[in-house]
């Protein structure tokens, strides 16, 4: 199993330089670049290409950008932006032999309603999916759609984003399997089975804080091992079905934001090795 840095992880306290270079140091095989924010201040002083030969000389390669926001259940104008979006991320993928891109659903605030049918959402998303898979084609991207386990999320399920991705029916659109979200709204594992885990495109390792179903958030992640999750139980279920790609760690701790980022990627990557080691080393 290889591993990654989720650049979330030292958003407020390290630059994409830095995050590359600690990253570099302790070991990482991947980085998943948080688009969002820490390229667009790295491209300020930057190029892709720049960005380009640092993978090419380097151990450390590209796994995604991180993240196309609140795609479904948008307005014709908010929808139109996020494809424009898409289209620039994928330009971005190409520059720097980018394999995937994270796509995450909308939040009730990012859409026009504090209530939307499943069906309503269902449907715009596998609308959505459909075009922007077609955009991606011609580029060799994957769309890893990242449900998020909170309440106010519109896909908030492991099962829920399965059934998304199965009817949008398209080799290049898949799922991020992270631990955190798949428990923040009580996933069942009973739906991790050999047809779903073949889209899972993307693993996330995380842990959390005991708190109840559904008042979980990304403030309560901890280091993988130090929480309540049961990763031994994700880790037999993939190991089970034969997935052995990338685990990217990624936390959202405050108080992590606080230590020196270097201190940060060296322990999540011991934490992380720990975890694992048990079943892919």
């Amino acid at each position: 199993m290889k591993i990654s840095f989720n650049e979330g992880t030292t958003f407020e306290s390290a630059t994409l330089e830095q995050n590359l270079m600690y990253c570099e140091k302790y070991g990482y095989d991947f980085i998943e670049i948080r688009s969002i924010d820490q390229l667009k201040d790295y491209l300020k002083n930057h190029t892709l290409s720049d960005l380009k030969e640092y993978f090419d000389t380097h151990t450390i390669k590209p796994l995604s950008l991180n993240a196309l926001c609140f795609f479904n259940n948008r307005t014709p104008e908010d929808e139109k932006a996020v494809i424009e979006e898409f289209k620039e991320y994928l330009e971005i993928c190409k520059a720097i032999d980018c394999e995937y891109i994270c796509i995450v659903p909308s939040n009730l605030e990012n859409i026009d309603f504090k209530k939307v049918l499943v069906k309503d959402i269902h449907e715009s998303c596998v609308k959505v999916l459909t075009e922007l898979s077609d955009l991606a084609a011609p580029y060799g991207v994957k769309l890893a759609i990242e449900f998020i386990g909170i309440p106010e999320n519109t896909v908030n399920t492991f099962e829920q984003a399965y059934e998304i991705v199965k009817d949008v029916n398209r080799d290049n659109v898949g799922l991020v399997y992270d631990t955190f979200q798949f428990t923040g709204m009580h996933s069942s594992l009973d739906h991790v089975t050999a047809e779903t885990m073949e889209k899972v495109f993307i693993f996330h390792i995380n842990d959390v804080d005991g708190y109840p179903v559904g008042q979980m958030r990304d403030t309560d992640r901890v280091w993988p091992g130090h929480g309540t999750i049961d990763l031994e139980s994700h880790l037999k279920k993939l190991k089970e079905f034969d997935y052995d790609f990338v685990a990217s760690v990624e936390l959202f701790r405050p108080e992590y934001y606080q230590m020196d980022p270097e201190e940060v990627i060296k322990k999540a990557k011991e934490t992380t090795e720990k975890v694992l080691q048990d079943f892919y080393y």
